[in-house]
């Protein structure tokens, strides 16, 4: 088995990574779709995997970094439920004003981007981290054999 290598500033460069990766979306026009075929290929094949390496071979110095690490980890699934209604309906916006200055655009951007981690925090507090307790709870009852009482029915 491999072991893995310590990176220097792991969780840096993996975020450099990605924010260099996801700031290309789309290569080649209609004509040459290939190209963008070959670069997703090259992301999903040899880029994130190797993204994927480094960050579980990074180490946190500092609390705030875990802290911070904790909570994005913590948000993340939240996140990826909740935000596409907000971003189609942000999309929706922009496509029903495709003149629309960048300078008046902005504002709604970050209005949706600033929603979709709000809803998601709530999403956490609110749902998943009680659905978690919940379920460890209810595994433990069962591992130390004991029936797991039935919900009570509340009139």
């Amino acid at each position: 088995m491999t072991r893995l290598r310590s990176i220097k500033y792991g969780f840096t460069w993996c975020s450099l990574l990605l924010i260099a990766v996801l700031a290309f979306p789309r290569i080649g026009g209609a004509g040459d779709l290939w190209k963008n075929g070959i670069y997703e290929a090259v992301c999903v094949i040899l880029l994130f995997p190797m993204i994927v390496y480094m960050g579980a071979g990074g180490s946190l110095a500092g609390n705030f970094s875990r802290r911070l690490c904790k909570f994005l980890g913590d948000l993340s699934y939240p996140l990826y439920i909740s935000h596409y209604p907000l971003a189609y309906i942000y999309i929706g916006w922009v496509s029903a004003h495709p003149h629309i200055p960048i300078a008046q655009a902005w504002p709604r951007m970050v209005l949706t981007f600033v929603s979709a981690i709000v809803l998601a925090y709530g999403y956490l507090k609110l749902y998943d981290e009680p659905v978690r307790r919940w379920l460890t709870g209810k595994a433990a009852r069962l591992k130390a054999g004991k029936k797991a009482a039935p919900a009570e029915v509340v009139q």
